[in-house]
């Protein structure tokens, strides 16, 4: 009876093992998802009445109303470029002559691609230690901490370097070690 419970003890934990090892996309941050979505309901925009209903579209089945939230075309608009673009997914003259600009050195064509695949990569090397994993405890802060930029630092270096900058609250751990 007692080799009965060790062998299903064992099997048990085989395969939580198991599970935990699987080879998925990791998730570094572990957001529980059974929790409302408060960004899935979205106000619609108010309704108006046309100058003229003969210039209206004629309805399409899985269309767009003109009364949809369209969140990129707002953004856009919002940050001074135009609802059609985003809607026509055509670049401007403004906007292909900025990608021009922040092409002027070379461009890589692929690449998002390149660093979805080189990000993933990253990911499932530093997707936490075993029990990390089995109790869903957030790793990202963790796994990323060596990227992550020290700002004052940054900012030190472009005042350095006669950069204007925008003032900003004085770094923590310099008050707390000028005091003692």
């Amino acid at each position: 009876m007692r080799s009965i419970r060790m062998t299903s003890g064992f099997a048990l934990i085989g395969l939580l093992a198991l599970t935990a090892c699987a080879d998925k996309d990791p998730s570094l941050m572990n957001i529980r998802s059974d929790t409302p979505d408060e960004f899935s309901i979205l106000p619609t925009k108010p309704l108006e009445e046309p100058e003229d209903y003969e210039s209206l579209p004629a309805p399409t089945p899985g269309g767009t109303n003109r009364a949809d939230v369209n969140p990129f075309a707002d953004a856009a608009v919002a940050l001074g470029g135009s609802e059609e673009a985003v809607v026509n997914g055509r670049a401007t003259n403004r906007e292909r002559a900025l990608a021009a600009h922040a092409a002027r050195y070379g461009a890589t064509p692929d690449i998002r691609e390149t660093l979805a695949a080189e990000d993933l990569e990253y990911r499932k090397a530093n997707n936490g230690r075993l029990l990390e994993r089995l109790f869903n405890v957030s790793v990202y802060y963790d796994s990323y901490s060596e990227q992550e930029l020290d700002q004052h630092r940054e900012l030190d270096r472009l005042r350095a370097r006669g950069v204007p900058t925008p003032s900003a609250p004085p770094d923590p751990e310099r008050v707390s070690n000028a005091g003692e």
